[in-house]
């Protein structure tokens, strides 16, 4: 059986494979301090089943406490190592099973291996904290190898580090105009589908959530990301199948190579 990803807005997916769910940075607010959903309704209830959740690292978007706390008891919460003691939020969640991970880690979760990779990318809880923890990408094997990239920035390494897969979800935005280091626009994440590899891929990290008023400003700055992606996939990755979903959408993705 393939596995299956379904976009539910911005770097929050589930990956079913092999008869397990997987959520990747699980966001299910209307609002989120000055920001506000503009794109998709918030994830339905049966989003939030999953057997394990990856959070990638700590900003608030990608780390969500209350988002965790709808999780049902008992489900695995892979978080970058020293999280729990830069989110204090993160201790009080008693009910799931929280394993720090570092680059290079792998656990089991059910018949799925999942490895924690590097992220080129601020691995600080912003805008308080001095505490550091590593920014990390996952890769999920199972009957398909999947690379969820969370934040980052392209680096040297990328395809030695996360190694070949079938699919990579990729960030091609943010939730500005404007992305700094550490960043992947559409230009740099079709670079990195062409570095990877992978015969597929679906934008993420895109055009759900925008500040204020910014999207009747600058409206094509928010929804454009996607399609650019798609566009500039073609010219440095030709071989690479672009899958751009809309909220609630969902594909089958191959099996390993």
């Amino acid at each position: 059986m393939p596995a299956e990803v379904t976009w539910w807005g911005h770097a929050t997916c589930t990956l079913e494979d092999s008869g397990t769910r997987v959520l990747t940075d699980p966001l299910f607010a209307r609002r989120l301090a000055h920001l506000r959903r503009r794109r998709g309704a918030v994830p339905p209830p049966e989003a939030l089943r999953a057997d394990v959740a990856l959070v990638s690292h700590l900003h608030a978007d990608h780390l969500h406490v209350p988002s965790l706390a709808r999780l049902a008891p008992g489900t695995r919460l892979l978080v970058p190592r020293g999280a729990p003691d830069a989110v204090p939020g993160l201790r009080r969640l008693t009910a799931l099973d929280v394993t720090e991970m570092a680059p290079g880690d792998v656990t089991s979760v059910g018949p799925l291996a999942v490895r924690a990779v590097p992220a080129l990318h601020d691995g600080r809880r912003l805008p308080v904290g001095r505490r550091r923890a590593p920014a990390l990408g996952y890769v999920v094997e199972g009957a398909a190898r999947t690379y969820f990239a969370g934040d980052t920035g392209l680096f040297e390494d990328m395809a030695k580090e996360v190694g070949p897969v079938d699919a990579a979800l990729l960030p091609v935005g943010g939730w500005g105009p404007y992305l700094g280091d550490g960043h992947l626009d559409a230009g740099r994440a079709a670079q990195a589908l062409a570095l990877l590899g992978a015969p597929s891929a679906v934008p993420v990290h895109y055009g759900t959530y925008w500040p204020i008023g910014m999207d009747a400003v600058r409206p094509h700055e928010f929804h454009a990301p996607g399609q650019e992606f798609e566009r500039l996939a073609a010219r440095h990755a030709p071989e690479a199948v672009v899958h751009r979903l809309g909220h609630g959408e969902s594909v089958r993705l191959g099996g390993a190579r």
